[in-house]
């Protein structure tokens, strides 16, 4: 079975507005280190709408008119990915995508199922009913040096705790800091219901 991983970009207060978090080549790089781990990438509605206007060529000039550091290396393995787009409003996609319809857990189970490498989802509130479902395998927070002051943050509304276990770090230049989490539960621990 393929893992489904989740990673995201937050200030230490905790904001995941992407425009909160100071972009670089660096973060760049390691973005797409993490998607080349994917086979398929997987967004809600309006990550796929914030990617597609942001990354996909032909509807940023892309092309000979686009600036080389937009192309690589992010873009280039975003635009090539394959993507499912968990939506019930959006009647077709494109941009090497596919709709997926009908109950959450079941179609992204089957989706896990398929060969190859793991999946990769992205965004806020396609994750939280992931993570509700227990569905997620392996979640990276890239902490950046930086108060916002405002949200949105992740994960409000969840039922329950979701412990885990820090399994690799990494520091980037910037000060930024990748930590990956795996969830206790995978080795055999419960989740704990969280209380009012």
């Amino acid at each position: 079975m393929r893992p489904l991983r989740y990673s995201i970009n937050i200030t230490l207060d905790g904001c995941c507005d992407h425009r909160a978090i100071p972009a670089s080549e660096e973060l760049h790089r390691h973005a797409a280190a993490i998607l080349a781990r994917a086979d398929a990438l997987l967004f809600g509605r309006v990550t796929y709408e914030m990617m597609e206007a942001a990354w996909r060529p032909a509807r940023t000039g892309g092309g000979p008119d686009m600036p080389a550091d937009r192309m690589d290396p992010f873009a280039r393995t975003i635009d090539a990915a394959k993507k499912y787009v968990v939506s019930s409003s959006l009647d077709a996609v494109d941009w090497n995508a596919e709709l997926v319809r009908g109950d959450l857990r079941e179609a992204v189970q089957r989706l896990k199922q398929e060969p190859g490498e793991g999946l990769y989802v992205g965004g806020v509130r396609l994750p939280l009913a992931l993570a509700e479902l227990g569905l997620i395998d392996e979640y990276e927070f890239v902490v950046h040096p930086r108060l916002a002051g405002h949200g949105p943050t992740l994960f409000a509304g969840l039922s329950q705790y979701v412990d885990l276990t820090l399994v690799d770090r990494l520091e980037l230049g910037s000060g930024a800091v990748a930590m990956r989490y795996e969830p206790r539960s995978r080795r055999g621990d419960r989740a704990v219901p969280r209380r009012g």
